[in-house]
């Protein structure tokens, strides 16, 4: 038997060089599906010219790929982005929020910031952000007062969300912008939960916009992304630098992906918001049902406001309580197996999640029922199924939460 192989036939010269893309004078209708983590120049000089910015190519994933320019720029069209085609995606919303907070900010930097932001968004500012010497202030996001006077000399950014999760309070987001720019203080806004269906921050005079783009716009629950846009242009540097050298790359097959999803966001929207309003009266008549939260309903504590800043658009989040505790709270899912109980939003099926077992739950019980956040307390992020199905499941997962309750 040979050793060398010599008895093998041979194989043609250019198998392993890479083959160009086929010509055509037709293009495809589906954006292509583009993984290759490195792009090649035709010299060194072309590629100095590639990094200098006098001419447009792509030279390594890390520092940016077709798939994420292409849905970078369809979410820059949606949020009226001021720097359009200039919008940074990243692997994931908690990756975004990073990116603004560590790109942008300094030892000895302090931020100001909603009390009721998503839960990672707190412990990166409470927890992780003083090892690095940047300090944060948080405040109720609904009394322009409180932020005003959380403000420090050193105060660099104030971070905020629309609607805030899980409690669905509205902020006063006329005042905080207007407070903005009275400092000299670049206001974030995370706008994932109203999306730019709902709310556009740059309208209003937003220095960055947000998004996770896993929720509601990729919309399917296959695709982990985040987003950034920025009105000035240095800072959109700073934070595209930081994501770039930390790494934050986004998967071009998520991105695909998201992109696809992107193509139906405003009919699910509207429809899931059509859902959660009906969802929300529904569940308000049930027995064993303490409260119900959602932005437009006359009872929401920020009723006023909301309508003021969201119209009729109250959006595809409502959130209830039910007596009872966690034995209720057990009782009520288990009723329902075939609605995912699962620690997500803006899928295109509705999700319910608890939490005080998910996203709070690494915040301190006493603050968490500071917030409102009982063990009996649920988020629903509504989907677009046949409401008579919906308000069947809820029915019986009340009925069940109730009767552990007593």
């Amino acid at each position: 038997m040979s050793d060398n192989h010599s008895d093998l036939p041979s194989l043609p010269e250019g198998l392993v060089r890479r083959t160009p893309w086929p010509a055509s004078v037709s293009r495809a209708v589906g954006t292509p599906l583009q993984p290759s983590v490195v792009y090649a120049s035709e010299s060194p000089d072309q590629l100095d010219a590639q990094y200098g910015g006098q001419v447009k190519g792509f030279t390594y994933a890390r520092e940016g790929h077709p798939n994420a320019e292409v849905l970078a720029g369809k979410i820059d069209a949606l949020e009226a982005a001021p720097l359009q085609g200039q919008g940074l995606i990243v692997g994931s919303g908690m990756a975004a929020v990073s990116a603004v907070v560590m790109g942008l900010l300094s030892a000895g930097d302090h931020v100001v910031a909603g009390v009721q932001l998503y839960g990672r968004s707190l412990r990166l500012l409470t927890q992780d952000m003083p090892r690095f010497g940047v300090t944060a202030t948080l405040a109720d996001p609904t009394d322009v007062r409180a932020m005003e006077a959380a403000i420090r000399p050193e105060t660099r950014l104030i971070l905020i969300e629309v609607v805030s999760n899980p409690t669905l309070r509205v902020a006063d987001m006329d005042g905080i912008l207007a407070l903005g720019r009275a400092k000299g203080i670049s206001v974030a806004v995370d706008n994932t939960f109203t999306t730019p269906r709902g709310y556009r921050p740059f309208d209003h005079g937003a220095d960055i916009v947000i998004h996770s783009v896993t929720k509601m716009l990729a919309g399917h629950s296959d695709a982990t992304l985040g987003y950034v846009a920025c009105r000035d242009a240095d800072d959109r540097k700073a934070i595209y630098d930081f994501a770039t050298t930390t790494g934050m790359t986004p998967s071009p097959f998520d991105c695909w992906l998201a992109e696809r999803g992107l193509y139906s966001f405003h009919l699910r929207y509207d429809r899931a918001e059509d859902n959660a309003r009906l969802l929300a009266d529904h569940l308000a008549g049930l027995k064993g049902v303490r409260r119900v939260i959602y932005p437009t309903r006359p009872d929401h504590p920020d009723h006023n406001r909301a309508v003021g800043l969201l119209g009729q658009r109250g959006g595809h989040m409502l959130s209830f309580e039910v007596d009872g505790g966690r034995a209720a709270a057990n009782a009520l899912t288990r009723a329902m197996p075939d609605l995912a109980f699962a620690p997500t939003l803006g899928d295109i099926g509705t999700t319910l999640s608890h939490p005080g077992s998910s996203s709070h739950r690494a915040v301190a019980e006493a603050d968490r029922l500071a917030q409102g956040i009982s063990e009996g307390f649920f988020r629903i992020s509504v989907g677009v199924e046949d409401i008579a199905l919906l308000k069947r499941d809820f029915t019986g997962g009340v009925a069940a939460a109730a009767a552990t309750a007593g």
